[in-house]
């Protein structure tokens, strides 16, 4: 497997926790987004989204990282992201969700960008927009948290997988976790996994 990777990419984030969850190789790819390497042509014949990450494997392109945690799960089942039980299962996806759909597209790097350089927003107001979705999002996620020590239960599972990117994206952007302590209670129970050392944005080989 060749993973088209970001350091600081959420989404990129996300699939590499899972495959050193399930203990699959994979060789790096970096792709600067900064320096708009994403956009370049040699990028772009490899994902015409121009996004991370890309999961190139049996000759195929997957991206998006919804669909490529979901072929990792189908192809690699052990351990599951998902738990047992329908009702189980909905929770963590609903967490998943809430960061994958309502948090994470309204703080993308090209959405950032867009407000700053097409509509002129000044750096305060950007960073202001990251801190609402962020605080939002994270109001709703501490209430449905069940830490045990991961968010639900003593299994890392798909929610884990999605809130430790956000919860690092939280931080850079210095918005204080003090009123969040249950996401802050997984953030550190992962932070102990080897799983989620070994992803984490500053301990990969394109790290500034």
């Amino acid at each position: 497997m060749r993973l088209y990777t970001y350091f600081r990419s959420s989404a990129a984030y996300r699939v590499r926790i899972a495959l050193n969850l399930k203990g699959v190789a994979y060789e790096s790819i970096p792709v600067n987004l900064l320096k708009g390497e994403q956009q370049a042509e040699a990028y772009t014949a490899v994902n015409p989204h121009g996004r991370v990450p890309s999961l190139e494997v049996d000759g195929a392109v997957l991206t998006q990282s919804p669909a490529i945690l979901e072929y990792l799960d189908e192809v690699h089942p052990e351990p599951p992201l998902l738990p047992m039980g329908a009702l189980n299962r909905a929770r963590v996806r609903t967490v998943a969700s809430l960061i994958g759909c309502d948090i994470h597209p309204l703080n993308n790097l090209c959405v950032l960008r867009y407000l700053k350089h097409q509509l002129g927003h000044e750096q305060a107001d950007v960073d202001a927009w990251y801190a609402h979705w962020i605080r939002q999002g994270f109001d709703a996620i501490e209430g449905m948290l069940e830490p045990g020590p991961y968010a639900f239960g003593d299994r890392v599972s798909l929610a884990d997988v999605y809130l430790v990117p956000q919860v690092f994206n939280a931080r850079r952007f210095n918005i204080p976790l003090d009123t969040y302590p249950k996401i802050a209670a997984v953030d550190a129970a992962c932070a102990a996994h080897k799983a989620f050392q070994d992803a984490a944005p500053g301990n990969q080989p394109d790290a500034a």
